[in-house]
């Protein structure tokens, strides 16, 4: 049996852990996965474009577990009461192939988006930064805006979209947070002027300039996360060029990233490499640094191994039959006539058995 958890089961654990604490755990098994980059198989997900968006599948694996991630991105979603991501994973032992879980991972993918982006931030952010920019304030902006209060000391949001629905949204949602204050800004230059992070997380497809060279001011750390495919960015290249760019996975961040608009030798640096102390993070109070976060495999692997973990302490969850169990492996035929013994009662199998 496979261990099933929907997003009902993933809010569950959300409730009665707390946001902070998810997001906190979440963040560290991110980072301990990513201390052990070299033992991962790593690759580039493997991505179906269309006019209307994209639909991914992003594996990776250790020695001992492999996951993989279904996830789509469709801008225009939420004209038609969709999201605009939907996602979800699977985590299975490699030495029989077993698909221990099976879960969402819409709802779980903005946790683990905004416990990456701290999980950087800590390195590359100033360590008295207390305002951040939050340009984009649809499905992922609150998630973001708790995990840099509750995990890095955020005191103040200011926030912009286009859509001031979309902020007012985000005003509501994190109003009763206690120490958080949301400034609703009329423009990106307002809300990024004197902020020491600024995380653009925006969803339009397109080759968009969202932050520009002249919004720039010294120690600056960018988030920048709504740049996550072919043809999607929202940083000005004068700003990538402002500053040191860090990435998750350089090929597929190539492919994906702000980068995407930059020469192949345009230098940036895996963030693995930081926690491994083979490079510093910031070096200065002053120094701008860039995030180019497009979200990875081994994300998403450590974000199921902490679910599995939290829903087996917590006793949440179902079993599902997703494999059939045998009495003999070798006769699969018999899982069509429901047992050589038992009445076949499945629709439509009738003219099988008989």
């Amino acid at each position: 049996m496979t261990q099933f958890l929907s997003t009902e089961h993933v809010a569950r654990i959300v409730a009665t852990r707390g946001i902070a604490h998810v997001l906190r755990g979440m963040a560290g098994y991110i980072e301990d996965d990513y201390r052990r980059w070299q033992e991962f198989d790593k690759s580039a997900r493997s991505a179906s474009h269309s006019p209307q968006g994209v639909i991914e599948l992003m594996p990776t694996a250790d020695a001992a577990l492999y996951s993989f991630k279904y996830v789509n991105g469709h801008p225009a979603n939420t004209r038609i009461g969709l999201p605009t991501v939907m996602a979800f994973g699977v985590l299975a032992a490699v030495d029989t192939g077993m698909p221990l879980l099976l879960s969402e991972l819409t709802l779980t993918t903005a946790l683990r988006t905004a416990a990456t982006s701290v999980m950087a931030a800590r390195r590359l952010a100033r360590a008295d930064a207390r305002t951040m920019a939050l340009i984009g304030n649809g499905a992922q902006a609150e998630f973001q805006a708790l995990a840099f209060h509750h995990l890095l000391g955020i005191r103040c949001i200011q926030a912009y979209d286009v859509d001031p629905a979309a902020t007012e949204k985000l005003r509501r949602n994190l109003a009763e947070v206690p120490g958080l204050e949301v400034r609703v800004c009329t423009s990106t230059e307002q809300a990024v002027r004197g902020a020491d992070i600024v995380t653009t997380v925006t969803a339009d497809k397109a080759y968009a300039t969202i932050l520009m060279p002249s919004m720039l001011e010294p120690g600056m750390h960018l988030n920048a996360v709504g740049g996550d495919c072919p043809g999607k960015t929202e940083l000005h290249p004068d700003v990538l060029r402002s500053g040191r760019v860090f990435v998750e996975y350089e090929p597929q961040s190539r492919i994906e990233g702000d980068v995407q608009q930059m020469p192949a030798d345009f230098p940036v640096t895996e963030f693995w490499r930081v926690l491994a102390g083979e490079v510093p993070g910031r070096i200065d109070a002053g120094e701008i640094t860039v995030f180019d976060s497009v979200g990875f495999a081994l994300e998403d692997f450590s974000a199921l191994r902490y679910l599995r973990d939290q829903a087996a302490v917590l006793g949440m969850g179902e079993r599902v039959a997703l494999i059939p169990e045998f009495a003999d492996p070798k006769n699969l035929f018999a899982q069509l006539t429901c047992g050589v013994t038992a009445p076949c009662t499945e629709p439509g199998l009738a003219a099988v058995v008989h």
